[in-house]
């Protein structure tokens, strides 16, 4: 399974991250740092629905999705039309991110930004606080509910938020047993890669109010938008569809249209 490779490829990167800094280095840097604000948090913290806009050049399932990668650019277009969050992946291998760009992204943009990686080990948490990152993102495919909570209190120390995604009704019930505040339903199954919203819409009944509700992976158009705005989204998180558009303002402004139809 495409997720396994990617942890193991994540546990790779971490090791030789190690060897250039070591965890106790990292963790000083980290900690010496001022206090996140819970800023990514707050942002979807609202009665309307909010878009976290995501920047990715490729993907395990689609390949290359963005040729042309202007990446600073594509934040401040998402910026301007009123973007809530942006998500930026740093995964290298299948998704062709990076620490680099989302640094170079970082230091033009003001909005919360999530840093979207495979997160295996305390170490990224860290790595994320000293890139300015306002989230992370935390699978419950790869990590045990003991483990999400140790990764909750180490975020929370760090004044950073979480998002903890889970794709079934066991992950969704981890997720809540592990405290999470943030809890995303992926609708891409992990076997096959395909999209069904329906996922979104069937696990929404088991979700606490206390913690507010992401809808991920497969939202395409505006009546996506609207549906999951309808069952209780608090946010949706748009990726290839928003990448691949040619008019991003438009689009985010028609997405955050069917959303006010509910607000």
């Amino acid at each position: 399974m495409i997720l396994d490779e990617l942890a193991a490829f994540a546990e790779k990167r971490v090791e030789q991250a190690k060897r250039r800094v070591s965890l106790e280095q990292l963790q000083e840097v980290a900690l010496s740092l001022p206090k996140g604000s819970f800023g990514f948090e707050q942002a979807l913290r609202t009665p309307k629905l909010s878009l976290i806009c995501e920047i990715k050049k490729a993907s395990p399932s689609k390949g290359m999705i963005a040729e042309s990668f202007p990446h600073c650019e594509i934040a401040k277009e998402y910026e301007l039309a009123g973007a809530d969050c942006v998500s930026c992946l740093t995964e290298p291998k299948w998704f062709l991110g990076s620490d680099e760009i989302f640094c170079e992204v970082r230091s033009e943009l003001s909005l919360p930004m999530l840093r979207k990686d495979f997160t295996v080990d305390a170490y990224q948490i860290y790595e994320a606080k000293c890139m300015g990152a306002d989230a992370v993102l935390l699978i419950c495919a790869l990590l045990d509910t003991a483990t999400i909570a140790q990764y909750l209190a180490i975020c929370d120390e760090l004044g950073l938020a979480a998002l903890v995604e889970a794709h079934n009704e066991a992950e969704v019930q981890s997720a809540i047993s592990a405290g999470a505040r943030l809890i995303g339903v992926n609708n891409r199954n992990l076997k096959d890669f395909s999209v069904d919203l329906s996922n979104a819409i069937k696990l929404r009944e088991i979700i606490p109010p206390s913690a507010l509700f992401i809808a991920e992976s497969g939202v395409q158009s505006p009546d996506d938008v609207a549906v999951l705005r309808s069952i209780g989204a608090n946010a949706v998180l748009i990726g290839e569809a928003l990448m691949r558009s040619e008019d991003k303002q438009a689009f985010i402004a028609k997405l955050r249209s069917a959303a006010n139809e509910y607000n």
